[in-house]
């Protein structure tokens, strides 16, 4: 049964301090149309520029995720994206009046009380899922990050962190599904260490850093004189180490909190894929940097099998929609010039067609003739005739008509193709034909592989006029 997106029944805010910039923020969570996805938007910025939640405009990974985009950016979007993933929502845009989301508590529960309070409402559209096709991996061997996606029918998290700690030690934690986030993942807070705190204070790098909103792992002696300060700092009373070698402001809400929290960071890193995904993702030693570059390495494997369902695999030897016979009366092309054997199929939006590559071709007497190769700039004049028919037959009499090419971009030879070689082209439209303009995305494929593919912009002109009925 398809699974329809989802997005929240009315605005709701929270407001807070960023960790970082120590900003006063609100944040505000807002419905979102159908296929909008993750957006953060600048309302304290002239024209109120929008960031897409994409790993592609990631630009920082130091001390939390940055986005940037459109001359704006957005810090420590981490813990936001989690809680919109873990209440398995599909489109909402998020408004800011600040740099940096808030940093609440350190987690996402606060996210996701917010969303739960607010309700979901369920839209028309189905949600796209990407399900892992096969193990996808990522390595980092001066760092021992290691994190593999793994086909399953589900969204499953398992994560290990060591950090050579005698303190923290290696910690496990895992969730069998999303559905799990909100009990056992969401309220897990950011942690440090204490040597990094202590440096990130003395370079005034954590302005909204606060006791209340981390957890601070005590990785080495420390004297009263140091707590004192710290308390200080702070405006503490006082501030000691509990047993469990943590800073007692605060209590552990689960013994393996701090792995549980990078799983939280981890989720929200791969959210910015933009898909929901169905996989086991399991992950040693994960940081937002690893994080960020798998979730680009998923998302290459996402437009990879999205062009594998594009191209489908045809018969060259099918029957044909059109023949020669018929393709010579839409086309003016003419033996030696005419490179389309048969049309497979035809739609208002698409067309496949083929071309047989034999020894008898003209050009091979004097293209490398010893060492025969399609020429590559023939490969897309047959492209191009494939897109004509398409464009062509928008109109009653396509005899009257020709296609001229007015712009090729993006054009990319992946093989060679040789004499003996069928080539199987399918276009299609990227957008409605307006004006006689027509703008199609074209593949070219030797049996499984794209040896060819391209973007062409066309213009049909009427060159005659019909002659009119006896």
């Amino acid at each position: 049964m398809n699974v329809r997106q989802k997005t929240i029944k009315q605005e709701i805010s929270a407001s807070g301090v960023g960790l970082h910039t120590g900003a006063n923020v609100t944040l505000t969570f807002c419905p979102a149309p159908e296929n909008h996805g993750f957006k953060f938007q600048r309302i304290d910025l002239d024209g109120h520029p929008i960031i897409e939640a994409d790993a592609d405009n990631v630009t920082d990974t130091s001390r939390g995720t940055t986005l940037t985009q459109n001359g704006a950016s957005v810090s420590t979007v981490e813990h936001v994206m989690a809680s919109l993933v873990g209440m398995d929502l599909d489109n909402i845009l998020i408004k800011l009046d600040g740099p940096e989301t808030p940093i609440m508590d350190g987690s996402s529960i606060q996210f996701v009380d917010l969303l739960e309070e607010v309700g979901t409402v369920e839209q028309n559209a189905d949600r796209e899922y990407f399900t892992i096709p096969h193990n996808i991996t990522y390595t980092e061997e001066d760092r021992k990050v290691e994190i593999v996606a793994m086909p399953l029918d589900d969204y499953r998290f398992t994560c290990m962190i060591d950090y050579n700690s005698p303190v923290l030690g290696s910690q496990h934690a895992g969730i069998n599904t999303i559905a799990e986030f909100k009990k056992e993942i969401a309220s897990c807070r950011t942690f440090c260490f204490l040597h990094e705190l202590e440096y990130q204070l003395s370079h005034n790098l954590i302005k909204g850093g606060d006791l209340n909103n981390a957890i601070v792992i005590v990785d080495k002696e420390v004297t009263k004189d140091e707590l004192s300060h710290l308390a200080k700092l702070f405006n503490r009373k006082d501030i000691d180490v509990a047993p469990q070698g943590i800073l007692n402001n605060m209590e552990l809400r689960y013994q393996n909190e701090p792995a549980r929290h990078k799983l939280l960071d981890m989720i929200g890193d791969l959210a910015l894929v933009g898909m929901h995904l169905k996989g086991h993702i399991m992950a040693a030693r994960p940081g937002h940097a690893a994080n960020v570059a798998f979730a680009k390495k998923i998302k290459a494997a996402i437009k990879k099998e999205k062009n594998k369902k594009i191209q489908k695999i045809y018969d060259p030897s099918a029957k044909p929609l059109f023949d020669v016979v018929k393709i010579m009366e839409i086309l003016p092309h003419r033996q030696p010039f005419l490179f389309v054997d048969k049309i497979l199929e035809l739609s208002k939006n698409h067309v496949v067609g083929v071309k047989n590559v034999t020894m008898n071709e003209e050009f091979f007497k004097g293209h490398f003739p010893g060492a025969p190769v399609f020429p590559g700039v023939l490969q897309i004049e047959a492209m191009a005739q494939v897109g004509g028919i398409l464009v062509l037959c928008t109109v009653p009499d396509p005899e009257n008509y020709l296609t001229y090419f007015l712009k090729i971009d993006n054009v990319r030879f992946r093989a060679q193709v040789l004499p003996g070689d069928t080539i199987v082209f399918r276009c299609d439209l990227l957008e409605p034909i307006r004006r006689g303009i027509a703008q199609m995305k074209g593949v070219g494929m030797v049996g499984e592989k794209i040896v060819v593919e391209a973007e062409m912009m066309a213009q049909i002109s009427k060159v005659k006029q019909a002659e009119p009925a006896q």
